[in-house]
């Protein structure tokens, strides 16, 4: 067979020998590609698939010169289950020698090296969208993307552009360049602008030599669908200083008639935007020579999809049918909130998305292919139904799950509730004849005036609204859209199922083979403190910390008792636990997670670094990516030390290698 395509094997058949037959064919792996199979004892040397013949069924009205296609999906070969090893850093949150104040693409490339040489297979990444809406730090939220297929252009590396021809602006940005590198931690405002104002020098500088290269004409001619609305909308939004398009005069949506003039390279409104064009042309560039170089080194690059979109972005503006304005994704109280959490984010109007197959999701998911070879989909409880809280309130607590099977004010008399029914129920955000229980209603004034058996009456029905009354629905409802889209690419499936999970949830996953995440301090199991790591699934991604919870240090320290819980009954350990963790410690945990099943153990960095108290952070708490609880939080971590610092410490290294290696990884 050829390799067609990164995965993908293709064989040519004449189908002259098979017309009005059926064919038996099975696969065979021979272990090196120069031997030729050979009989031994009547049968061909080499791994044999361990499913049952496919059968081919070539009909008898082909015609000469006709071609038939099957596609066959996967191979089953007797080998034993891989498991892998991997690193979580958000790309901005890489330090080099030579980056420019945050984390870029070149950095990536070189932290993949420090991956391939630790023995590692994997490098999980946060989303790298364009998240650009005011300028300000506010837009360092990496799960607030403007577009779904636009890249930040505070990822360029500059490194990689040609060098400003004006010496004495190139000695201001280097001087500039060591200032922003040196900070503790990134400044968003100072970065982008600074980043934003080089871009622009070279492209002055470049222009026209790079936008009538064939390479830049080949980008525009394949990402022109996306690429051309979002270069208007960026000239818009800093033209008007607003991303409230409401207020764009003229241009309150997006006008597929002018796509002609913006396309034209002869056209005013081309060269308005052309800067646009040039900076979304050199980061696709960038990261896919990442990911060449990743597949070169054969680690698999993990990206992000997040679940929402900004509500003043220009997918918003650009195609509005698919969202519900009037509503905003969020999720209900649990460890991360007490309160529920408000994103921000339209909700989907999925109706409309599947009059034509999804094909905004389709377009996403084969866009983050050209740059990842797994995803990790946010929230995937998204996806079953959304929790929404309607414009314009603010606080978690008044959201409901979208879609959802509502109850009639009937149906809940019958169930025993006669009283309190507006204080426990909220009235549907679309539906007025329908309701859903008040997520916490228990804590409700309104609960504590029910009678015993009306309280009972409530409990019941409550239980039975959130895990056992939408199951087959929303089975349903995820299977209509996920099985759409993890067939769109041949990237790994990975998802995050972790808050109110219902049962259907685990149906779908093992259906489309959707590998789960699996948190041993947030197991799944309810009554359950500690997650059995021995029972983790094999289609599992396991991890210690994300960038949503505390770092393995963090967690330890921020609650003895449970620490000490843990200490005795996790690690069978006697005594009292150790505080602040030691390296020995952490190395014990991580050792215990790379042992698990699951087929992927991915450890963020700082957790990595814990197992060596000469190299971490002295200080634990500037670890954290970020806190769920704050809406406003400013993403701004960065490694302490340089990835060639990193590289260099060969102790260091040796220690990652030795883990990985010793537990099968």
């Amino acid at each position: 067979m050829t390799q067609h395509n990164y995965n993908e094997w293709t064989i040519d058949l004449d189908a002259r020998n098979f017309v009005g037959k059926s064919v038996e064919v099975k696969f065979l792996a021979i272990e090196n590609q120069t031997k030729e199979a050979s009989p031994s004892g009547g049968r061909l040397e080499g791994a044999w698939e361990t499913a049952p013949n496919r059968k081919l069924t070539i009909p008898t009205d082909l015609q000469r010169g006709g071609t038939l296609v099957y596609e066959l999906g996967q191979a089953f070969f007797p080998f034993d289950n891989q498991r892998f090893a991997g690193t979580l850093i958000p790309v901005f949150s890489l330090r080099s020698k030579g980056s420019f104040g945050v984390g870029d693409f070149g950095d990536l490339r070189q932290m993949i090296d420090w991956v391939a040489q630790t023995g590692q297979r994997l490098l999980q990444v946060l989303p790298i969208n364009d998240t650009t809406s005011t300028h300000t730090w506010t837009d360092s939220y990496p799960y607030s993307c403007i577009s779904v297929f636009a890249l930040h252009p505070q990822y360029a590396d500059l490194r990689q552009l040609p060098a400003l021809k004006d010496s004495k602006r190139r000695k201001q940005f280097e001087t500039l360049q060591k200032e922003l590198n040196a900070l503790p931690q990134m400044d968003y405002e100072r970065v982008n602008k600074a980043k934003n104002d080089y871009l622009q020098a070279i492209f002055e500088q470049e222009k026209e030599q790079i936008l009538s290269s064939k390479a830049f004409k080949t980008f525009f001619r394949d990402n022109e669908q996306w690429l051309v609305p979002y270069a208007q909308y960026c000239l818009l939004r800093d033209q008007t200083k607003s991303v409230d398009f409401t207020r764009w005069k003229g241009h309150e949506t997006w006008h597929e008639a002018d796509r002609k003039a913006l396309s034209s390279p002869r056209t005013k409104a081309f060269r308005d935007v052309a800067f646009y064009y040039y900076v979304q042309f050199v980061l696709n560039t960038q990261m896919k020579a990442v990911h060449d170089h990743a597949r070169q080194k054969g680690v698999i690059l993990k990206g992000d999809i997040p679940i929402g979109v900004s509500r003043v972005g220009c997918d918003v503006w650009m195609e509005p049918r698919y969202f519900n304005m009037d509503g905003q994704a969020g999720a209900p109280p649990d460890d991360f909130s007490a309160d529920g959490q408000n994103w921000g984010f339209p909700t989907y109007n999925w109706d409309e998305m599947l009059k034509d197959g999804c094909q905004w999701w389709v377009r996403r998911f084969q866009n983050m292919s050209q740059f990842f070879d797994a995803y990790r989909i946010d929230h995937v409880l998204g996806f079953f139904r959304i929790w929404e809280i309607p414009m314009p309130q603010e606080s978690g607590l008044t959201g409901q799950f979208s879609p959802a099977l509502g109850l009639s004010t009937e149906e809940i008399n019958a169930r025993g509730i006669c009283n309190e029914i507006d204080s426990l129920f909220l009235i549907d955000h679309r539906d007025p004849e329908k309701r859903h229980p008040r997520i916490n209603a228990q804590q409700t004034d309104g609960y504590g005036r029910l009678s015993p058996w009306e309280r009972e009456a409530f409990n019941r029905l409550y239980d039975d609204y959130f895990y056992h009354r939408n199951n087959q629905f929303w089975y349903g409802e995820a299977m209509k859209k996920l099985s759409r889209l993890v067939q769109a690419t041949r990237m790994l499936v990975c998802a995050e199922d972790l808050g109110m999970v219902p049962e259907c949830v685990q149906w779908v996953m093992n259906e489309l083979r959707i590998l789960s995440l699996e948190l041993q301090s947030m197991p799944k199991e309810p009554g359950v403190r500690f997650g059995e790591l021995s029972r983790n699934p094999y289609r599992s991604v396991c991890t210690i910390s994300s960038h949503d919870t505390p770092t393995l240090r963090m967690w330890w320290d921020e609650n003895w008792e449970r620490a000490q819980a843990y200490y005795n009954q996790m690690l069978h350990k006697d005594g009292p636990a150790p505080h602040p963790m030691p390296d020995w410690l952490a190395r014990d945990i991580i050792a215990a997670h790379l042992a698990s099943p699951s087929m992927v153990c991915v450890i963020a960095l700082q957790d990595w670094l814990a197992i060596d108290e000469h190299l971490r952070l002295k200080d634990a708490s500037a670890e954290r990516v970020n806190i769920p609880a704050n809406p406003r939080h400013y993403w701004r971590y960065r490694m302490h030390l340089n990835i060639e610092e990193l590289i260099g410490c060969d102790g260091f290294s040796n220690a990652v290698a030795q883990l990985v290696a010793l537990n099968g990884r």
